[in-house]
């Protein structure tokens, strides 16, 4: 009775010892999973990110024609987001998976600095279009004396200055921080070494001035901007209805790309000479496409879906890191305990997902920047061009790329 006794009781201990070995392997594979999914979405995201950021700068420096005043904010924004690429996505993922900030103190500082800068920057440009794009729409012969692109120029000149200047607190309260790991060594965190309250006060005011405060100009600028498109949609179509349009200009508008929304200034150029008793086919199919209401009809459906799309995924991408700073602010050791290791990680990589959605959502949507891409990478080097110049020419500003 007493040997069985014992034989029950090491039964009871290996089952137990059997169920502890296995919830430690299930949490080591399902750490090891999370890992792995991490590291393969951040490569991603960094390629992703990477080449199309560089392609749109390529494009649009090597195409002069392209060089249109919305475009030198796509090119600022362009610029950013590579920055955030570069000097986000390594110094994240990489002290994250190693629980260790392994490139010292200076670029603890240097990191955090251009972080920043670039977070700052791309906040800011999308700003700068979102006002651009609301006075070519809602005041378009207004805009024309200002919207040039010297003034373009001034405006990302000083947004680059402005995120230079507010960023300027990260590289001096950043450092590396010590701390105690699972295994009872040493890793080291950078952080901002400010006194609770400093803290709490600069994440607020970043949570304004980076989040809120654009994020209600831009809603409210792309509100007004989809009202006055609404208006144009519902003025053309009653015209559809009382006059119909000849079935061959319907026809031949499928494939159009432009916005109908913008003016593009261009100088006055002598009229093509037309033979007497013949029409030219080129220019009769040029103003068609150009003033069809078709064209616009479309074009403007078409910003109004890209409009809602820029919107959604501002928000998207940048509410929860916001949110998680602020709470960090406040509560640090909560914040800390439920959000370390994985959690975090994939928030800072949602945001981060917003320098890869900027050049698909602005520019590869776009057919005439898939038109510079060919222009400034096809060995058909002549023909692409010619396809640009008669695209450029029947477009307005501010399609985007």
């Amino acid at each position: 009775m007493c040997f069985n006794i014992e034989c029950i009781s090491l039964a009871s201990c290996l089952l137990v010892k059997s169920g502890q070995i296995t919830r430690a392997f299930s949490r080591t594979c399902l750490s090891d999973m999370n890992q792995t999914v991490r590291i393969v979405l951040y490569v991603f995201i960094f390629l992703l990110s990477f080449i199309g950021n560089s392609l749109i700068i390529t494009v649009l420096v090597r195409n002069r024609r392209m060089r249109t005043v919305t475009n030198l904010f796509l090119l600022s924004l362009a610029v950013s987001d590579l920055m955030l690429c570069v000097f986000c996505m390594p110094f994240t993922l990489i002290p994250n998976l190693m629980k260790n900030f392994i490139f010292g103190t200076g670029m603890c500082k240097v990191a955090t600095y251009f972080m920043g800068i670039s977070v700052s920057v791309s906040t800011l440009n999308l700003v700068a279009i979102s006002l651009e794009r609301y006075s070519a729409i809602c005041n378009p012969f207004k805009s024309r004396t200002w919207q040039t692109k010297s003034h373009a120029a001034k405006v990302i000149t000083a947004t680059w200055v402005v995120s230079f200047l507010l960023m300027l607190p990260y590289p001096i309260g950043s450092t590396l921080v010590p701390f105690m790991r699972s295994n009872n060594s040493t890793g080291n965190m950078c952080r901002l070494v400010w006194s609770s309250d400093v803290m709490q006060t600069w994440y607020v005011f970043l949570l304004l001035i980076l989040f809120l405060v654009p994020g209600i100009i831009m809603m409210t600028a792309y509100g007004l901007t989809s009202l006055e498109l609404y208006r144009g949609i519902k003025f053309e179509m009653a015209n559809r209805k009382s006059n119909k349009e000849k079935e061959y200009g319907i026809s031949n508008l499928k494939n159009g790309d432009g916005d109908g929304c913008y003016l593009q200034p261009s100088k006055r150029k002598r009229p093509e000479p037309v033979t007497p008793g013949f029409s030219n086919p080129k220019s009769k199919l040029r103003r068609v496409c150009s003033n069809s209401p078709t064209a616009n009809l479309m074009a403007k459906k078409r910003v109004i879906r890209m409009l809602l799309v820029i919107v959604g995924l501002f928000f998207l991408c940048w509410t929860p890191i916001f949110v998680v700073n602020a709470w960090r602010a406040f509560d640090r050791r909560s914040a800390d305990r439920l959000l370390s290791g994985a959690p975090i990680s994939f928030i800072h990589l949602l945001s981060y997902t917003s320098a890869c959605v900027n050049p698909i959502v602005y520019c590869f949507m776009n057919k005439r920047f898939r038109q510079g891409v060919l222009a400034t990478f096809s060995c058909c080097r002549d023909d692409v061009d010619e396809v640009s110049r008669s695209s450029t020419r029947r477009s307005t500003r501010g399609t985007g790329c």
